[in-house]
């Protein structure tokens, strides 16, 4: 399959999950308190964990690999499956110590629910892996929508009958296991040898590194729920995992589209580097064509876009997303260089990098947690901000390019971003004395937004524009 049809393919799973997520937030914080999100959310910090440490990194290994032998495939498999069995035993023996350190009770039987979820989700991961691995995201994307839509069915149930925060427990077990049953159906393969410890030390240069930068990041991207849930209870976790969530939209439904899609074909570029620079660099264009506007958009319209989307019982929300959403733009860049770093086997250099986000975004949790869940917030941009530079820089340098030809990618989007953000400014100090109802002031500025940015896109930096496809083109 082609790079743009495995594109446009994922573009349709992610576009998939987008609206199952967002009806699935909008459904369930109506259904759902605060404090369910925020012992869901304590949960997850666990759990997100333990799926980390099942996979060590050699399933992006499976991709990576020009020459891949059933050996490999068999270790790799038998290896996610012993340690999601192991990881589920420890976290059901370890659930009473993880519910005293965040002095919630309540979350003892929904860790030892959760603990179903992970070797289910283990035994499929060698299946996806081999369907990226030939590009198979037509069949990928039927797999990810049917399994997520099933998980929020059963959610939304299991809401209305007053299950509380088991709607989310469920609805972790029904996704992991509906999925993995799909992608051994779909993959046709099935371990027909013994797990090989050769293979597996074949794996560790390049996993090692992988699952050091993996540790440190799930550290960089968790350690807010564990200092927020510890020392500003489950109400504040729940509203800061929320906008929280809204941030991370970009990156995982735009940016881990093109990465997926991008990876398999950087990989086989890996010995080109001109090539793979400007596939990366057309491809970071598209992703801040889409993210710049729906950050600055959500940036401006937060305060009626909450009271809207998720009614009233949320009002430090709209507070948290004025740091967070910004954060989520830089994000949806910064987080797409890793198929640079994983395609030309530097792991090495995205452990050093991920260590110095570590130290800059838990600095940032425990200075901020001294001023409330706002000022987490708002230490976490500035953080973000610094981590953001030697990435990119590194990153380009992988490339054996130079950092202004990023810039050169990005500067339209970003511009007609910040100018079609001016506008919905403008737009709302015009609506303020006609007392226009949220719905309809929103409804407004998102059409509003939508036709500004597409013209400053489109006309004022029409020549930017060209300029930028004619560098990206294949024939430059």
């Amino acid at each position: 399959m082609s790079t743009i049809r495995s594109a446009r393919w994922v573009a349709l799973s992610q576009g998939g999950r987008v609206a199952i997520q967002l009806v699935g937030l909008v459904v369930l914080a109506r259904l759902l308190p605060a404090t369910d999100y925020g012992l869901m959310a304590m949960a997850t910090v666990v759990t997100n964990f333990a799926l980390l440490l099942r996979d060590l990194g050699t399933a992006a290994a499976i991709i990576q690999k020009i020459d891949l032998r059933e050996e490999t495939k068999a270790t790799v498999f038998w290896l996610n499956v012993m340690m999601g069995l192991l990881l589920s035993l420890a976290l059901f023996a370890c659930a009473p110590l993880i519910a005293r350190y965040f002095a919630a009770a309540e979350l003892v039987p929904v860790l030892s629910m959760l603990c179903i979820a992970l070797p289910l989700a283990s035994s499929g991961a060698v299946h996806q892996a081999l369907l990226e691995r030939r590009s198979a995201f037509r069949e990928l994307t039927c797999i990810e929508i049917g399994s997520s839509l099933a998980g929020l069915l059963a959610a939304i149930v299991a809401a209305l009958s007053d299950a509380g925060v088991y709607s989310f427990v469920i609805q972790s077990i029904l996704t992991a296991g509906v999925s993995s049953i799909l992608l051994w159906i779909v993959s046709g393969w099935r371990p027909a040898t013994l797990p090989s410890w050769r293979e597996l030390h074949g794996l560790m240069g390049f996993s090692g590194n992988l699952t050091l930068f993996n540790f440190i990041n799930y550290f960089s991207r968790n350690a807010d729920g564990m200092i927020v849930g510890r020392y500003l209870g489950a109400a504040a976790l729940g509203s800061y995992s929320l906008a929280y969530k809204l941030m991370l939209f970009p990156v995982q439904n735009v940016t881990l589209a093109a990465s997926r899609a991008l990876y398999p074909v950087l990989s086989r570029q890996q010995n080109t580097p001109e090539v793979m620079a400007r596939l990366y660099l057309r491809t970071v264009s598209l992703i801040a064509l889409v993210t710049a506007p729906l950050m600055v958009g959500l940036m401006v319209l937060r305060e009626p876009f909450v009271r809207v989307v998720f009614g009233p019982g949320w009002p430090i929300v709209p507070e948290i997303l004025a740091w967070l959403a910004p954060t989520g733009f830089i994000q949806s860049i910064v987080s797409s260089t890793g198929t640079v770093f994983m395609a030309r086997s530097r792991t090495n250099v995205m452990a050093w990098l991920g260590t110095f986000n570590a130290v800059l975004t838990v600095t940032a949790f425990a200075v901020g947690a001294q001023f409330g869940v706002i000022g987490v917030a708002a230490l976490y941009f500035a953080a973000n901000v610094l981590h953001a530079i030697p990435c990119l820089f590194f990153a380009m340098r992988t490339l054996e390019t130079s950092p202004r030809l990023l810039l050169k990618a990005i500067v339209v989007p970003v511009a007609s971003a910040l100018l079609m953000g001016l506008g919905l400014v403008v737009l709302q100090e015009l609506f303020s004395p006609l007392q226009v109802g949220d719905f309809t002031g929103l409804t407004m500025s998102f059409v509003a937004g939508g036709l500004m940015y597409g013209f400053l896109v489109v006309v004022v930096f029409r020549q930017d524009l060209a300029d930028l496809r004619m560098f990206m083109s294949p024939a430059h």
